[in-house]
C-alpha cells in the first residue's frame, strides 16, 4: 500500500508524534514546516473534501518534493491525526464555567458544532480512532472540568465526552448531507409527496399523526440545539 495510507499503513506512535521534536533532513534549512503542512493539507480538505487529500497534493501545495514531507509526516494517518489537532486549536478552552454542567456541556457542543462546520472533512476524520494531540486534550481537559459538579469517577466524564463529540459529528455529517440534498427542490418536493401519500393509506396511523403535529423552527441550529438538550437533560448522573 502507498505511504498516503490505508491498509497496511503503519500506525501512530502518539509519543512519537507529539512529545518527539521534528528532525527534519540534513542540509539546507527547509522553506516548510510540519504546520505548514498540516494548514496545506487542512485547506485542501476544506476546499476539496478529504479523500482530495494525499501527499502528492499537499507537496505541491507547499512547494516540496513529496518524498521530503514523509520526515514530517510519514503517512497519511500521521496527518490526518495533525490537521485534526490543528483545527480543534480553534476551540478555546480557558472561557468561565458556569458551575451548571448541562448549560456548559451544551455550550462546549454548539463550539464542535461550528467548528465541524468551518471544516466539513472533520466529522469523518474522527469517525475513526485518533490520538489526540495538545489542542484536543485541551478542550477535553475543559470538557472534564465542565462536568466536574456531576460528581462522576473519571472513566465515566470521558464516555460522556466522547458520547457528546460522537453526536456533534453525527448531527453535523447529517446536517451536511441534508444541505446537500435541500440544494435540489424538486427531489424535496418528491419526498414530501411520497410521505403524504403513504401517511394517507391508512396503514401509518402513528406517521399520519407526527406529520399532522404542529410544525417546530427547522433551521439547523433549533435542530440541533432541540436534539442536543435532549441528550444532555437525559444523562444519568446517579
Amino acid at each position: 500500500m502507498s505511504r498516503d495510507g490505508g491498509a497496511g499503513a503503519p500506525g501512530v506512535d502518539p509519543q512519537q508524534l507529539w512529545l518527539t521534536p521534528v528532525q527534519p533532513r540534513r542540509g539546507r534549512k527547509p522553506a516548510y514546516s510540519r504546520e505548514a503542512i498540516t494548514a496545506a493539507a487542512v485547506t485542501l480538505a476544506d476546499t476539496e473534501g478529504l479523500d482530495a487529500v494525499t501527499m502528492r497534493k499537499v507537496a505541491a501545495r507547499v512547494g516540496a518534493g513529496v518524498m521530503s514531507l514523509y520526515s514530517y509526516a510519514p503517512d497519511k494517518e500521521t496527518l490526518l491525526n495533525l490537521m485534526v489537532d490543528q483545527v480543534s486549536g480553534e476551540l478555546p478552552t480557558t472561557g468561565t464555567l458556569t458551575g451548571d454542567w448541562r448549560a456548559d456541556l451544551k455550550a462546549l457542543a454548539h463550539l464542535q458544532r461550528a467548528l465541524m462546520l468551518r471544516h466539513p472533512w472533520l466529522p469523518a476524520a474522527l469517525s475513526t480512532r485518533r490520538v489526540p494531540g495538545p489542542n484536543t486534550l485541551a478542550f477535553l481537559e475543559h470538557a472534564l472540568a465542565a462536568l466536574r459538579p456531576t460528581g462522576l469517577d473519571g472513566r465515566a466524564k470521558l464516555e460522556i465526552f466522547a458520547q457528546l463529540t460522537a453526536f456533534v459529528a453525527g448531527h453535523v455529517a447529517h446536517e451536511i448531507a441534508q444541505a446537500a440534498a435541500s440544494q435540489s427542490p424538486d427531489r424535496a418536493a418528491a419526498e414530501a409527496r411520497y410521505l403524504a401519500a403513504v401517511a394517507a393509506d391508512g396503514h401509518h396511523p402513528e406517521l399520519a399523526e407526527a406529520l399532522s403535529a404542529p410544525g417546530r423552527p427547522l433551521t439547523p441550529e433549533a435542530t440541533f440545539t432541540r436534539f442536543l438538550n435532549r441528550l444532555i437533560d437525559g444523562l444519568d448522573t446517579g
